[in-house]
């Protein structure tokens, strides 16, 4: 059991970073995909922009719901564990705070980025 949770924690936390990556991808990538968007550079900026910010709002929504979850996971566990299993318990926080802080963090980041590329048109 305890070898089965350690490798779903494993895989969740490398969900998280692979779709941290993602978005800033993403985002860096916009201006190439508005070179081959047809129509006025304006509306072809905006739609790179609409569907970057669908994008960064769907990862950034996975990624809360798989934070959330795996936080209750951890909570519950946490309160029907014993004192042995409570100390294993506080060495999985820390690997899933950093996840946490970097999902919250890069969708953030990508954020501020692309309103203030947008504001310099």
């Amino acid at each position: 059991m305890k070898k089965s949770t350690k490798i779903i924690g494993i895989m969740l936390m490398v969900l998280m970073l692979v779709s941290t990556m993602a978005t800033v991808c993403k985002a860096v990538d916009a201006g190439s995909i508005a070179e081959g968007l047809t129509g006025t550079s304006t509306s072809a900026q905006q739609d790179v922009t609409d569907i970057g910010n669908k994008i960064i709002g769907v990862i950034t929504t996975v990624g809360v719901v798989v934070a959330v979850i795996i936080l209750l996971i951890l909570g519950i566990k946490y309160m029907l564990g014993s004192a042995s299993e409570k100390a294993e318990y506080k060495k999985t926080m820390i690997p899933y705070l950093v996840g946490a802080i970097l999902i919250f963090g890069a969708s953030a980041i990508t954020k501020v980025v692309v309103n203030l590329a947008s504001g310099l048109k």
